[in-house]
């Protein structure tokens, strides 16, 4: 199993405040005799009685090499090879990929950012580090 993302605990905490409740940590997916380990899975009931569940995976990333750019690339290809084997196995679950406010409002805001997002139709789940809270659900 892969280490925890240096964001993991904020991300549980704030995925809680938000009323979810972690059911997998981390999520394994296999398929095709591969194993792979997204980092949570997470379940709410909705209001509505209608709506049912709800539930999603998030893939956590931080963010902290020196190139913001290659962080994404790297990100977006975890990304990508998870929501294809989630929407093989499980495609009622969307993933989201965590990242930290800075993030979202430096790179993933400037014209480049926006267009990569929009253009891969990204799920994003923009958090707090601290005090470990959703700021923003995109998708």
């Amino acid at each position: 199993m892969p280490a925890k993302n240096v964001y993991h605990d904020a991300v549980l905490e704030a995925l809680r405040a938000d009323g979810w409740v972690v059911t997998h940590d981390p999520l394994t997916l296999s398929f095709g005799g591969k194993d792979l380990f997204v980092d949570l899975g997470a379940e709410r009931t909705a209001l509505a009685a209608e709506r049912g569940e709800q539930k999603i995976a998030v893939e956590i990333q931080s963010f902290l090499s020196p190139s913001p750019v290659r962080d994404l690339e790297e990100a977006i290809g975890q990304y990508d090879v998870y929501r294809a084997v989630l929407a093989e196995m499980d495609p009622e679950r969307p993933i989201y990929l965590a990242v930290p406010r800075r993030v979202h409002e430096g790179l993933l805001t400037e014209r480049f950012g926006q267009m990569i997002v929009t253009r891969l139709q990204l799920r994003l789940l923009v958090f707090d580090e601290q005090p470990g809270r959703v700021v923003r659900w995109i998708g």
